[in-house]
């Protein structure tokens, strides 16, 4: 399903250890908006939702809803760290245009 590369599952430790409060996974999702029309939502979770598939990647628990599934199939999530830039990078097969920020596709 999602997969994480080494330095994104870096990133997640760092952010869930540097947590104030207990966090299980990251919730990884699609909503509408950006300017291509979807995009991906991140954010630390205590707990998973009832309908969530929770996926494991390199020991990072990732909760996902039914609705964002279809959509994240085979998405490897990155995190860049450069003099530009910082930040998490998706390169999702299912995407069929993107913006030039990356944070927002079509499917």
């Amino acid at each position: 399903m999602i997969t994480l590369t080494e330095n994104a599952t870096k990133a997640i430790g760092r952010f869930i250890k540097n947590s104030e409060t207990p966090i299980t996974g990251l919730r990884v999702s699609v909503s509408g908006g950006g300017c291509s029309g979807l995009q991906y939502r991140m954010s630390l979770e205590q707990s998973a939702h009832e309908d969530d598939a929770v996926v494991e990647s390199d020991g990072v628990k990732l909760f996902v809803d039914a609705l964002s599934i279809p959509m994240l199939q085979g998405t490897q999530i990155d995190f860049v760290e450069t003099l530009e830039e910082s930040g998490f990078k998706f390169v999702n097969p299912n995407a069929t245009a993107s913006c030039n920020c990356g944070s927002s596709f079509a499917t």
